[in-house]
């Protein structure tokens, strides 16, 4: 089979353990599995403090996309793309461009409000210049329609895959709580921590997985919030994990909690269930679509609002003293491990829409 050339571009920590995040993750996966559906993947990890970059990082940026010729399929990483529409939009003339959004700029927690206004309309002028735009799960396409004013049949959709790997045996089935995600106020560790200093007469433990140099402030007064409370003997702050040690992870989980105040799909969530293990989010974006349901229509997951750590409480309360509660969370869970579906079909949705752009003409927004 003859592949087709298609360049990658994305962030340069892409492939650095320290800093795992579910975007590097799925642009080294789908690296891999493209070629399978006859694509030759080029990558062009351009380091630089996304999305807003210094100028050798612009400069790299704008020589890989110079250096490309007329009519090639470019796949750029939303973090790298969306705030440089100076560079991006001259290259939409030629290039073949799609756009692979894994969060909006502008929906970060904690940017200033004049700072997030303007990251948001860079990402507008640029979202609309190009011919096609890929969001990671149903929820996240329909908001950057609406939100950016994008035509719906230029944004599609490629949700993230999840290996099915062996059930997770757990700890005791009930006390080890499991968080796995960088450790930032869009995460919200701060509110699991507070709903769990509320449950201090219950036996649990909790280990939060994830990298702690992307915010070091609010790491800080993370760790300063555990203390407070009393908790450092029952939650511990892991760092980044991969490969064998990940997998222990969440090998001894006994249930998968993530408090995070935006996610448009959220990774850490299939992964938990691909493993059997039921799942605690907050009722936001995407994650209620990672969640998902079983085959029979059981909902292996619990989701409280996004603005209540009473409720995260009392849905935590209900796991440790509900029996009944934990063994329909733990068979809805196993039966949607094997309805999750694969990274080869994530491939496969970004390669139908590579396929189907035209060199010859760049479609803006509606």
């Amino acid at each position: 089979m003859s592949l087709r050339a298609l360049h990658f571009v994305m962030p340069g920590a892409v492939d650095d353990p320290t800093v795992p995040s579910g975007g590097n993750v799925y642009d080294a996966r789908v690296s891999l599995d493209l070629p399978g559906f006859g694509w030759q993947v080029h990558k062009h990890a351009i380091d630089g403090s996304w999305p807003e970059p210094a100028a050798a990082a612009r400069d790299e940026l704008a020589r890989t996309l110079a250096g490309l010729d007329d009519g090639t399929p470019v796949l750029l990483d939303g973090i790298v793309a969306c705030a440089v529409p100076d560079i991006i939009i001259p290259e939409a003339q030629r290039l073949r461009l799609v756009v692979l959004v894994h969060l909006p700029l502008g929906d970060e927690v904690g940017l200033a409000p004049e700072r997030a206004a303007d990251l948001d309309a860079r990402e507008r002028h640029t979202l609309r210049a190009v011919p096609a735009v890929v969001a990671t799960s149903d929820w996240a396409a329909r908001r950057l329609v609406a939100h950016h004013g994008l035509a719906p049949d230029r944004v599609h959709v490629a949700a993230p895959g999840a290996d099915i790997a062996p059930l997770a045996p757990g700890t005791d089935g009930v006390s080890r709580l499991l968080c796995v995600a960088s450790v930032t106020p869009r995460k919200g560790q701060h509110r699991l921590v507070e709903a769990l200093a509320t449950i201090t007469d219950l036996r649990w433990s909790c280990v939060l997985v994830g990298g702690l140099n992307q915010d070091p402030e609010y790491v800080a007064e993370l760790r300063a919030l555990i203390a407070r409370h009393g908790l450092d003997d029952r939650v511990e702050l892991a760092g980044p994990r991969s490969g064998a040690a990940l997998d222990a992870s969440y090998a001894s989980a006994d249930l998968m909690v993530l408090t995070s105040y935006a996610e448009t799909y959220g990774m850490a969530v299939t992964e938990a269930l691909a493993r059997g293990i039921p799942v605690l989010a907050t009722d936001v974006g995407g994650l209620p679509e990672a969640v998902g349901r079983a085959p029979d229509g059981g909902v292996p997951g619990l989701l409280v609002p996004p603005e209540n750590p009473a409720a995260l409480a009392a849905e935590l309360r209900g796991w440790f003293g509900e029996p009944d509660v934990r063994r329909r969370l733990k068979a809805a869970a196993r039966a949607r491990r094997a309805s999750l579906g694969g990274w080869a079909a994530t491939a496969r949705s970004l390669s139908g829409v590579l396929g189907r752009l035209k060199s010859e003409a760049r479609r803006g927004a509606a």
